[in-house]
């Protein structure tokens, strides 16, 4: 069952979208995200680099948070941490934030919605697949809270994917 939404929990998720809005303005691909340490500090933000030709496809905004968290806490740093994003963490960045030593995800829009937004654009061919069933088949367990706030979420996708 995932726990409770905090308000805490609700101004992380609207910073990540506030970094979802700058990144499309940037160019790129409107994800954003960040990362606490187990003291709810703010330890990594950044938004998607993944637009092609200059991006590289493999840094979406959580593969990119969870890296630099850890190069800044370490292993030992890592528990209790909290990746929020303002959408559902593929396949690949969940995969990232489990390796990684995240403990808790919290996100605000769905896979499933996000296909509604995105269609069958060719530089986001999403996967069907929810990062619950990924996490599900590792060794340790991560708390996923999501999807909350869809409709603020999806804003910033809003006329981006035509």
């Amino acid at each position: 069952m995932p726990e409770e939404l905090s308000e805490i929990d609700r101004d992380r998720l609207r910073d990540c979208i506030r970094i979802a809005e700058e990144t499309r303005a940037a160019g790129a691909h409107p994800f954003g995200a960040l990362v606490t340490d187990a003291d709810g500090r703010v330890v990594s933000a950044l938004g998607n680099n993944s637009l092609p030709p200059d991006g590289d496809p493999t840094q979406h905004a959580e593969l990119r948070v969870v890296a630099a968290a850890f190069r800044s806490l370490g292993p030992e740093g890592m528990p209790g941490s909290t990746l929020y994003t303002s959408a559902e963490p593929c396949v690949m960045c969940s995969g990232a934030a489990y390796w990684g030593g995240i403990d808790r995800v919290v996100y605000a829009l769905s896979e499933e919605r996000l296909l509604e937004l995105t269609g069958a654009h060719p530089e986001n061919p999403t996967f069907s697949f929810a990062c619950r069933e990924v996490f599900a088949r590792g060794q340790r367990d991560i708390a996923v809270t999501g999807p909350v706030m869809e409709d603020e979420a999806a804003a910033p996708h809003i006329g981006f994917w035509v």
